[in-house]
């Protein structure tokens, strides 16, 4: 798989980011920072400590990507630390190859820098190039930022999921489902 590198500023001329092809060499640190982001937001699926992805499943998962056509896994570091990550994931089921589903998660410091809308693009210009028909994803109601980022690169809500997540105020939230599809 090709290695493609984009950078962009951040804060100031010199901090930059480079979103690149996620490596095994990532692993460990990928599995670290996805508990991290788990818990500094309630834009996820997961809280803190759920559902958590050791080194070695990360290598198996990174090693996947990099074999399956479909799939498309980056990450985003400053300053040689990994900051963000995204991936599109797609299947080999027929009926459904056309399509991959986009995910992406951001540590809250560098929340507003452009890290996620980068990763957002490189992933829909994979996409756009690699014959993928369709790009999905699912966003919790309250993230109008993202819900906007996601209506500014051609995404559409097809669905509304009505009180599919339980927040810790206690109250149940909607989840919008989006998609976009390509020219």
């Amino acid at each position: 798989m090709e290695v493609r590198i984009i950078i962009g500023s951040i804060i100031s001329a010199q901090d930059q980011y480079i979103v690149r092809v996620a490596t095994e060499a990532d692993a460990k640190n990928l599995s670290e920072l996805r508990v991290q982001i788990d818990g500094e937001t309630e834009n996820l699926d997961r809280e803190q400590g759920e559902s958590n992805i050791n080194e070695s499943e990360f290598i198996r998962i990174i090693r996947d990507d990099h074999e399956r056509e479909r799939n498309l896994f980056l990450v985003a570091e400053v300053d040689n630390s990994i900051v963000a990550y995204s991936r599109c994931e797609g299947t080999t089921l027929k009926r459904l190859s056309h399509k991959v589903q986009f995910g992406v998660g951001v540590l809250k410091e560098y929340w507003g820098y452009g890290i996620g809308t980068s990763l957002l693009k490189q992933s829909l210009h994979w996409a756009d190039t690699s014959g993928i028909k369709k790009v999905t994803l699912s966003v919790l109601e309250t993230n109008k930022k993202a819900i906007q980022l996601y209506h500014n690169h051609g995404f559409e809500v097809e669905g509304i999921l009505k009180h599919d997540k339980l927040l810790s105020d206690g109250i149940y939230y909607n989840t919008v489902v989006m998609g976009r599809l390509m020219g």
